[in-house]
């Protein structure tokens, strides 16, 4: 498998610095299942490309495999698309060949790092479940000129159509940093899969790479369901730590944003701010004191609840550490006056136990 990055920004060479690769030597690298390669196909003033070529061993893949047994007799595993289609192998080459220079950093052309430039990347062969319109879906929302042309499923017999395999070609003017991420979180979405097991390390790494355009994206939800292989409970802990992040932004964009929502107030709210409106106006009718929201989340009811100036105390209970994570980044704990932090507490645990600090609250509240 093989992808191509192209520039004509003047002197094109720059690029070298810009990926930490000199244009003048060949780059090579084992990978737990082959071994990859970084060359320089051109390397002139107007233009320079440089080439990322990996291999993979099927059979060595195979040999090594890790995670849930019950497949292993399975003709797939030896069998397959692996050495040749863009995938979850060629993102884990590009944190391997390209790392440093997704950091964003470049010692020699650290303005340059920082400034966008034309880019061309070009992918020969990658797998699209969904055909080009979801290539289309998940490129032009980030600004790219998207070109595919899909792959015969064989050029002997035309009849039998087209497979799921194009030929795509991506141009923009923008940050090499922001290519590879890009790059990385998609392929893996474009083919619906991933050659290794998803566990929860793999939400920190889609929100460490894609935390600064995917909470904007129109598909987050289908890139996050895709990414984590349709793993409703990561799915359900990536956006909602995503959408926590984008709650704790500039205050400033935040005012603009209320400000803007203000101004649009004869747009119908969702369901779920119907329902939690309905809960808060039931405490505030209860005359409760003391409120135990149970399966908090990220927090959303409870700072609702904390705008209740006769609340005293406000208990958020979840079974994930990580939603709580995120209320306590959206309820702002680690900065919250003194007085107010009083008012309220996160902990971990489930309304399937028995659990005495529980006991004492006017109101517990189950929503959704």
């Amino acid at each position: 498998m093989m992808l191509t990055i192209s520039t004509t920004s003047r002197p094109a060479t720059d690029l070298g610095y810009l990926l930490h690769k000199n244009p003048a030597a060949a780059f090579s690298a084992d990978l737990s299942f082959g071994r990859l390669h970084v060359v320089y196909p051109e390397a002139a003033t107007d233009r320079c490309t440089a080439a990322l070529v990996v291999e993979v061993d099927p059979v060595g893949l195979v040999r090594d495999r890790r995670g849930p047994k019950g497949n292993e007799f399975s003709l797939a595993q030896y069998v397959n698309d692996r050495p040749y289609a863009a995938s979850s192998f060629i993102s884990v080459a590009i944190n391997k060949a390209f790392g440093t220079a997704m950091t964003g950093r470049s010692k020699e052309r650290p303005e340059l790092a920082a400034s966008p430039i034309p880019l061309t990347a070009r992918l020969p062969v990658v797998p699209c479940r969904g055909g080009e319109a979801i290539l289309r879906r998940l490129f032009e929302p980030l600004g790219y000129a998207v070109t595919a042309a899909a792959l015969p499923l064989d050029p002997t017999f035309p009849t039998w159509g087209d497979s799921r395999y194009h030929d795509v070609t991506l141009t923009a003017t923008c940050r090499l940093q922001e290519l590879l991420e890009h790059l990385f979180v998609l392929l893996p979405v474009l083919d619906d899969d991933k050659h290794y097991w998803v566990g929860p390390e793999e939400v920190d790494k889609l929100l460490r790479r894609g935390g600064s355009w995917l909470a904007a994206h129109p598909d987050r939800e289908l890139i996050a369901r895709r990414y984590l292989r349709h793993d409703r409970r990561l799915t359900n802990d990536a956006l909602a730590r995503l959408l926590a992040e984008e709650a704790v932004e500039d205050p400033d964009d935040v005012q603009a944003a209320h400000d803007q929502e203000e101004a649009a107030v004869e747009k119908p709210l969702s369901l779920n701010e119907q329902r939690l409106a309905a809960v808060v106006e039931q405490v505030s009718r209860a005359g409760a004191v003391r409120v135990v929201d149970l399966g908090c989340g990220g927090g959303k009811l409870v700072q609702r609840i904390l705008r209740e100036t006769r609340v005293e105390k406000v208990l958020g209970v979840d079974v994930s550490y990580r939603a709580l994570e995120a209320a306590a980044r959206r309820l702002h704990l680690d900065t919250m006056a003194p007085r107010q932090r009083q008012r309220v507490d996160l902990v971990q645990g489930a309304l399937t136990y028995r659990d005495n600090r529980l006991q004492g609250f006017d109101v517990a509240t189950v929503v959704e």
